[in-house]
């Protein structure tokens, strides 16, 4: 017990040194970091209103309003609220989730490949997974905070897998769905295969087990259907599918740079796919690992490993564009190098333990060997802990209103253009007939006016339209058009004269409420099962 909180107490140290650099002022300069805060501020001002669930971006997309938050991943945004609700600006608070998971994702690794094998390929796959150069590309190049997040759960899946903890294993698979929507699918087949793994080399009680995954399985969908179905099913009225489609073409990767390719903060094309170099040393040792291993189920991990990352390697190159062309599915990632991922992962546990099959070989000042190798693998990353520069805006320019949809505009209505150029010179105008407007209440979902027509009148709520959205004009319903060439994707809708309290509000449609319904059952039965073994240890005494 005592070596193993040193080991964690290690890793916790040493994680801290790349993120150094964050403790300047400002926000690090990224391709996204920006857009991820002022998602998070309108994340919090929905929060705040008392939406549990914020769908709605009220002062994004030109102050048009947008439904990105029903499409990317919300735990981050979760964990950047709670922060910000102890103190600290929008800025800060995104920069303490960012340091927090990767010190996270960094332990969870050591957990997961200490309990599978030994402390030894625990510290070096942690190692290995936190200090892969892809890691800081999310962290410092990207500023990918919800596939930065998502590299926590991958191995705290396995781990309680492992542990045959169905319980933890729920709330990591559901937290993995919730940090980001590629990496959850990504990781499923690893997470699938990792069980049959068990299954076949490690369980005896073969049918239990089989239960029992099954049903972890059920429950982290569960209790992640409140995203995961709103997001998959009411995509299609989303400009997603056209947006993203073929846009794969110009990401593939040359094979060469995922051995080497040098560090830049350029664009997607630009900069490093580099696997690593311990990584790669670790790689090739697991090669010889394999074959003189003398364990069945050690040899079938290291030859499974292998092929996942030669199959994640040959996706990401153009071999693969015929396939990527086929199935649809594919061009969800939107970039082939996404799935750097997977391979950063498989190359960690993978590469340990080739490493540590090298380790065992070695008979004298073997500790020195040790030691030497973890300072090579973190000396060597030292150039990419850091940003390129950092921005000083005032926190206003993310908490007002923000000139973009955050996104690619993919998550923009289909009836829609995919960006506003401009922004509304007022919540509601009229473009037709004759009226007076005041204004009652602006929330995110709920917008209020006062409103006396003298001549029957049209007017346009400065909202883009999303199924959810209703107007209500003295309680009576409106019928309201989206599709107006003039005001296209914004509510236009007819009162004839007379003095009306208008109300636009933004709910939830049918499909949403049942996904909400899925997750309330998920969250009772998390709550039994967290009360269950309370209950038996209570009764004990008394039998």
């Amino acid at each position: 017990m005592k070596n193993k909180i040193a080991a964690v107490l290690f890793l916790c140290i040493v994680s801290v040194f790349p993120l150094l650099d964050l403790l300047n002022a400002g926000l690090p300069f990224g391709h996204d970091t920006p857009d991820h805060v002022a998602r998070i501020a309108n994340f919090y001002q929905s929060l705040s209103e008392g939406n549990i669930i914020p769908r709605w971006a009220e002062k994004l997309n030109w102050g048009y309003g947008h439904p990105v938050l029903m499409f990317l991943y919300p735990l981050p945004s979760y964990l950047t609220s709670f922060i910000h609700t102890l103190g600290f600006s929008f800025v800060d608070s995104t920069k303490l989730t960012l340091a927090i998971a990767y010190v996270a994702s960094v332990i969870a690794m050591y957990l997961w490949a200490s309990a599978a094998f030994n402390k030894r390929v625990g510290i070096v796959s942690a190692i290995l997974y936190g200090f892969a150069p892809y890691r800081f590309i999310d962290l410092y190049v990207r500023g990918a905070i919800g596939e930065h997040v998502a590299f926590v759960f991958p191995p705290l899946v396995l781990y309680f897998l492992r542990k045959r903890s169905f319980f933890g294993a729920s709330l990591s698979l559901a937290a993995l769905i919730l940090s980001h929507n590629a990496m959850a699918i990504m990781f499923l087949p690893i997470i699938g295969l990792y069980g049959l793994y068990l299954l076949f080399f490690e369980e005896k009680r073969k049918m239990l087990f089989t239960i029992h995954y099954s049903l972890f399985t059920i429950l982290g969908f569960a209790l992640s259907a409140f995203f995961w179905a709103p997001a998959f099913f009411e995509g299609k009225y989303t400009l997603r599918d056209i947006v993203t489609a073929g846009e794969f073409s110009d990401r593939f990767v040359p094979l060469t740079r995922f051995f080497y390719s040098p560090w830049t903060y350029g664009g997607s094309n630009e900069f490093s796919k580099s696997l690593g170099i311990a990584q790669w040393m670790g790689i090739v040792a697991a090669v010889g690992a394999m074959w003189r291993a003398k364990e069945k189920a050690l040899k079938w991990f290291v030859c499974g490993g292998l092929l996942l990352l030669a199959g994640s390697i040959f996706f990401m190159t153009s071999w693969s564009f015929g396939i990527w062309n086929t199935f649809s599915i594919l061009q969800k990632f939107q970039f082939p190098w996404r799935l750097l991922s997977a391979a950063v992962f498989i190359a960690a546990i993978v590469g340990a333990m080739g490493l540590d099959f090298i380790l065992g070989k070695i008979k004298r000042n073997r500790v020195f060997v040790y030691v030497g190798l973890v300072l090579f693998v973190i000396l060597t990353t030292i150039p990419m802990w850091k940003a390129k520069s950092y921005s000083l805006k005032p926190e206003s320019y993310y908490t007002g209103v923000y000139d973009s949809t955050t996104d690619t505009g993919e998550s923009s209505p289909i009836w829609s253009v995919r960006f506003m150029e401009h922004r509304p010179t007022a919540p509601l105008e009229i473009i037709e007939g004759q009226a007076e407007i005041a204004v009652l209440e602006r929330t995110s979902t709920i917008h209020g006016y006062n409103i006396s027509v003298s001549q029957r009148a049209r007017f346009v709520e400065n909202t883009l339209y999303f199924p959810g959205w209703n107007i209500w004009a003295n309680n009576v319903a409106s019928d309201i058009q989206f599709q107006d060439p003039s005001y296209r994707g914004l509510m236009t809708f007819w009162l004839e004269p007379g003095n009306y309290t208008v109300r636009a509000e933004f709910g939830e449609t049918k499909l949403r409420h049942v996904a909400n319904i899925i997750g309330a059952i998920g969250v009772l039965v998390t709550g039994i099962l967290l009360l269950f073994p309370l209950c038996r240890r209570r009764k004990k005494p008394y039998q």
